[in-house]
């Protein structure tokens, strides 16, 4: 098992602060409970059971950088990692999700991680064995008559020979091939080969939602019973490789293997991110009953508290599975949850909201940068896109006064406020051409600030 790569808290921070700014109350927090789930690893005896995740609740607006932690976090340690929001839930008897899918579709992950690895680890068998599915393509094996093999070496000894000369000449001819293959010369001649067909592919139209939360997969159950369909299909090598390179890659992946290691996966390092937990919070002052809020946090307590879930790759404990909880909490506090449910989420952490020097940071600092991210889609057009440190700064400005002025959606309004600026550029530019364009200050009022006065429009773009 990875053991979240036994990361120190300061080397997560360290990471972190390569994606998000500030926000460093929270980072220390999720690094200490990565951390800690190391330590348990190291415990030995009956009380590595006994010692429970450090559950994180994150109380902040949107777009302070809650998912994005939560989601580097699982990056780092190279953990299972899903994102739900606790809202898509209902209470049992009711229709919705059933909270126990989180933990099904959270395996779903933790299998496609390690068949991923699995398909890695046996890459260059399965480049090996496709050229040779390639060759016998290019060269098929002629059908020789062996059955009067012995008396033809024994009376017909020319015959043999011719044999065995017609064996190597196609030996030099495969290896010929084999040449041209490796060069990429054959890329685009066509080839017709076998292909897997899915014979389960009509199901999925049949309420696959409904299939998956009673744990079951049809394909899975009866796969090995009916022989799976193929088909032929003419291609071009280049796409005949990739074919059956995965085909001969599923077929060295041992997926007994894969399947208990994701279970042992899910259950220590999984990581779950339930934001929008704010909306479970029940109204005091609300009319009816609260069918989808206090009912669905009593659903979520056994999970988070520790059970077992049925899932289609076997039993999945919950116990060690780490889970983060987020929201906004604007007209609630995390003390309305139910007192059960409060308790399995012993350490809290409120970020800070984001101003105009965070944007400024987010806009130029992280490695996936919004500039940086412009820059290069324009640089695919042969444009180089510069922007001076005031028209950055402006950006961050109106952006801060956008979220004041309406709602507080944080650093997501960078992305409206960026789009509005390039718009006319983005749309003209494949008939302008390559060339250099530099973004600013007045470039930036120009465009956006009448927008930003006029209440009615900035609503709507901004």
């Amino acid at each position: 098992m990875n053991s979240d790569r036994a990361l120190t808290p300061k080397q997560v921070v360290k990471e972190l602060d390569k994606y998000i700014i500030g926000q460093n109350k929270a980072k220390r927090c999720v690094a200490i409970a990565l951390r800690n789930r190391w330590r348990r690893q190291q415990v030995e005896g009956e009380l590595r059971d006994e010692i429970m995740p450090n559950n994180i609740i994150m109380i902040g607006p949107t777009g302070v950088g809650k998912t994005e932690i939560a989601r580097r976090l699982a990056k780092l340690a190279g953990a299972p990692f899903l994102k739900v929001e606790a809202s898509k839930f209902t209470e049992v008897g009711y229709v919705g999700r059933d909270v126990e899918s989180m933990v099904r579709d959270l395996i779903d992950i933790a299998v496609g991680q390690l068949k991923a690895e699995a398909a890695e680890a046996v890459q260059s068998a399965a480049e090996i064995a496709a050229e040779e599915r390639i060759l016998d393509l290019l060269l098929p094996a002629p059908h020789l008559d062996t059955s009067d093999e012995p008396t033809l070496a024994t009376t017909m000894p020319a015959v043999v020979h011719a044999q065995s000369e017609l064996r190597e000449k196609r030996e030099r001819t495969r290896e010929k091939f084999r040449d041209r293959l490796r060069k990429g010369e054959l890329e685009e001649k066509f080839v017709e080969l076998d292909v897997t067909e899915d014979g389960f592919s009509m199901m999925q139209i049949f309420s696959p939602v409904g299939i998956e939360e009673m744990g079951l997969n049809v394909q899975d159950l009866f796969g090995g019973l009916i022989p799976k369909k193929r088909k032929k299909r003419k291609t071009t090598i280049g796409e005949a490789r990739k074919l059956l390179q995965q085909e001969e890659a599923s077929k060295l992946i041992e997926m007994d293997k894969v399947i208990t290691e994701a279970i042992n996966r899910t259950a220590n390092l999984g990581i779950i991110f339930i934001d929008e937990i704010d909306k479970i919070v029940g109204d005091s002052g609300g009319n009816g009953p609260d069918v989808s809020r206090e009912g669905v946090q009593r659903d979520i307590l056994p999970v988070v508290e520790g059970t077992s879930v049925v899932t289609k790759y076997g039993v999945v404990k919950t116990d060690h599975i780490l889970f983060v909880a987020a929201g906004a909490f604007h007209s609630s506090k995390p003390s309305d949850l139910i007192p059960e449910l409060q308790g399995r989420f012993p350490i809290r952490v409120e970020l800070d909201s984001l101003g105009t020097k965070e944007f400024v940071r987010i806009l130029t600092e992280p490695r996936n940068a919004l500039i940086r991210q412009y820059t290069e889609l324009l640089k695919s057009e042969g444009v180089e896109l510069t922007f001076s440190r005031e028209a950055i700064r402006e950006i961050a400005v109106i952006a801060d006064k956008a979220n004041r002025k309406m709602e507080n959606i944080g650093a997501r309004r960078l992305h409206t406020v960026m789009t509005t600026l390039l718009e006319d550029l983005l749309f003209s530019l494949p008939e302008k051409g390559a060339g250099k364009v530099k973004i600013e200050r007045q470039n930036v009022q120009d465009r956006l600030e009448k927008i930003l006065e006029d209440e009615d429009l900035s609503r709507y773009i901004l």
